[in-house]
């Protein structure tokens, strides 16, 4: 494993200025919020387990951050607490796209 000696950067840190969110990211929190089941949230550090379909050509870490963040608005955690990650991608037909995820 290859270490380097430098703090990793932020998404708040990469960009100047405000962002704005889009209609697409307010329908996916908003669809998140009904369909999201009711679970328990462990204490202490979380371990997120994901595997993700796409349709297309995605960059993996694409889909972590958005969906982090419904995710710790929807079960009332501080996404700090998750220590590690790990995600899965697999490519599927268009219209056949889905979202699987464990916290433990």
């Amino acid at each position: 494993m290859i270490k380097l000696n430098v703090s990793p950067l932020s998404v708040n840190m990469a960009y100047r200025g405000r962002r704005f969110k889009t209609n697409g990211y307010k329908f996916y929190k908003e669809w998140l919020s009904y369909n999201l089941p009711k679970i328990e949230i462990p204490e202490g550090d979380i371990k997120l387990k994901m595997e993700i379909g796409v349709w297309s050509r995605f960059d993996v870490d694409n889909a972590l951050k958005p969906f982090i963040d419904c995710l710790q608005k929807q079960y009332g955690f501080n996404d700090n607490r998750i220590t590690q990650i790990n995600i899965k991608k697999n490519v599927v037909k268009k219209g056949k796209e889905y979202i699987k995820f464990k916290l433990l």
